[in-house]
């Protein structure tokens, strides 16, 4: 009877927990469709720190897209990265450097509330190819649950694209953000077991 009744919870909370899903994804895809109507054309550039190569790239692309605020979460230092932007004639006034990220979903979390300020609508969302779905389903939950749209911009590299797992895990993490107000950080950890001679599992954490 007891196993019964926990089969029958389990189903209740999986059925719940994906009624919550479906509610929560069909109401961001209204508010990105809205955003998009109202703000048709970007009005920021949003750079994912992870090399040179993409302030490189960023401040070529401010070229064609004059007077859009640029937007670099945790990216090189402020010196080399400033001097990128002067090199390719980018007004400092322009370019906002933001060092409060830790990782990929915490360069959205970090940010958004300051794009919510700036009423932002649409911006452009700018990373290396093999870093960019995971990217994208991060700005879904992240950007998304406040209004914002993004039209992705990827760097090519000859990097293969991230596993599925680390896309599935951290819109895990962004979902919990959304939920909780939480990273849902220690996600970002795998815990790796070993069998050791007294049969006894060892975890070591294995960082990202």
């Amino acid at each position: 009877m007891a196993i019964k009744i926990k089969r029958n919870f389990g189903k209740l909370f999986l059925l719940s927990l994906l009624s919550v899903s479906i509610f929560i994804v069909s109401s961001i895809s209204i508010n990105l469709i809205n955003a998009l109507r109202q703000s048709p054309n970007p009005q920021a550039i949003l750079t994912l720190g992870g090399g040179a190569e993409r302030e490189e790239f960023t401040a070529k692309f401010a070229q064609s897209h004059l007077n859009l605020p640029i937007w670099v979460s945790s990216g090189l230092p402020q010196k080399q990265a400033q001097q990128i932007f002067n090199q390719a004639g980018v007004s400092q006034q322009q370019v906002n450097l933001d060092y409060r990220a830790t990782d990929t979903v915490s360069n959205f979390t970090s940010l958004v509330k300051d794009f919510k300020q700036k009423n932002y609508q649409h911006i452009y969302l700018i990373t290396s190819d093999f870093h960019l779905p995971r990217a994208k389903a991060i700005a879904f939950f992240v950007l998304g649950s406040h209004g914002i749209a993004y039209t992705p911009v990827a760097i090519p590299s000859d990097r293969a694209s991230e596993s599925t797992f680390k896309v599935i895990r951290d819109a895990a993490r962004s979902l919990v953000w959304l939920i909780t107000g939480k990273t849902g950080s220690s996600l970002n950890t795998l815990w790796a077991m070993y069998l050791t001679k007294d049969r006894l599992f060892e975890c070591k954490a294995i960082r990202h």
